[in-house]
């Protein structure tokens, strides 16, 4: 990218930083992303998701609609996105509102997960206290049993999918010596975006 004369979609830019991740970084997961939140008081708190779509609409992630993450954006559907590809000395930035994907959506991707992932995700109350391994390995065989003799198991009602709608994307590259390359979009009141290049 020239970040003197940015493209105009930064969507595209994207693309084609994400793409150049997947086939260059080296990495098991360029599709991992830290995702912050903050609950109602303002208090934030981050963890790593992976991305599972992304198109003009926004980008997708997966969770327990039950976790600290979905109280969080329950609260307060504010919520930041980082990529970092340390192989690459790129990072992207997004900021922007959350909402929940479609039954339909969750319901695609749910089943299109390995078996063994799913029943786990049955299995677990995400983010919720359990005394022990055992425990929770024995919560895991009960799921086991209730889906036995090849009964397809279906998505859980609290888990699903959230997009987030992005308003400002930044862009990073990075230079010796820390004189690195950066740039903003924010999203404008006409659908478009407007480009500003930040010193590092």
């Amino acid at each position: 990218m020239n970040f003197d004369h940015p493209p105009a979609d930064p969507f595209a830019v994207f693309e084609d930083w994400f793409r150049h991740a997947e086939s260059h970084a080296g990495l098991p997961n360029p599709n991992a992303m830290t995702i912050a939140t903050a609950n109602d008081q303002g208090r934030p708190t981050a963890r790593i998701v992976l991305l599972k779509q992304f198109d003009a609409r926004g980008f997708v992630f997966y969770t327990n609609r039950q976790s600290r993450k979905a109280e969080d954006l329950a609260l307060n559907p504010a919520a930041s996105l980082l990529f970092h590809w340390d192989s690459l000395d790129r990072q992207v930035r997004i900021e922007g509102i959350t909402e929940p994907t479609s039954d339909a959506e969750s319901d695609a991707y749910f089943n299109s997960r390995a078996l063994e992932s799913r029943l786990n995700a049955i299995a677990s109350d995400q983010s919720r206290p359990i005394e022990s391994r055992a425990a929770l390995e024995a919560r895991r065989t009960d799921v086991d049993a209730a889906h036995a003799n090849g009964q397809i198991p279906n998505r859980p009602p609290h888990w699903g999918g959230y997009r987030l709608t992005p308003s400002r994307f930044e862009f990073w590259g990075g230079h010796p010596h820390r004189l690195h390359d950066r740039v903003i979009y924010l999203a404008d009141n006409h659908g478009g975006w407007t480009t500003t290049r930040l010193m590092p």
